[in-house]
């Protein structure tokens, strides 16, 4: 369903997200563990995120990347879209460019439904709402 550069920065973001609820901030190696991907690749997407306004970094001994108060409440959506773009959210379920509800595709109808469901639940899910699941193991951000 997501990119794989996507599936890493929401995982990243939840880990940050983690990290930044007591104030620590997070660097790259830290955050390549702590969900099992490419520091390098890794690194990039952060650094597309900074940019876009979504995470924050601070350079220097105590450096690293975190989230403030503001941004730890960041959707999931928000994410998607800074890395996807719209098209989970809008896009034809069989990839033509031209689906409307005028000029339907076979699967336009329930497609739209299911856009609709996902959009609201990843707009509902809040980077700062994970932290018990994670603490109490009964959610993970990488394989064991």
């Amino acid at each position: 369903m997501f990119s794989k550069t996507c599936e890493y920065a929401i995982r990243a973001m939840i880990f940050i997200a983690q990290q930044s609820r007591s104030g620590h901030k997070v660097g790259i190696k830290e955050i390549a563990r702590g969900i099992d991907s490419p520091e390098f690749f890794i690194a990039k997407i952060l650094q597309d995120l900074g940019r876009r306004g979504l995470l924050q970094s601070a350079k220097g001994r105590n450096g690293g990347f975190y989230l403030d108060k503001q941004l730890i409440k960041c959707s999931i959506a928000d994410i998607v879209r800074a890395i996807d773009g719209d098209k989970l959210f809008s896009g034809c379920g069989l990839g033509l460019n031209h689906c409307s509800e005028s000029k339907p595709c076979p699967i336009h109808h329930e497609f739209k439904k299911m856009r609709k469901n996902i959009f609201n639940m990843l707009q509902k899910a809040r980077l700062n709402e994970f932290h018990e699941l994670l603490d109490n193991n009964l959610a993970f951000l990488k394989r064991r």
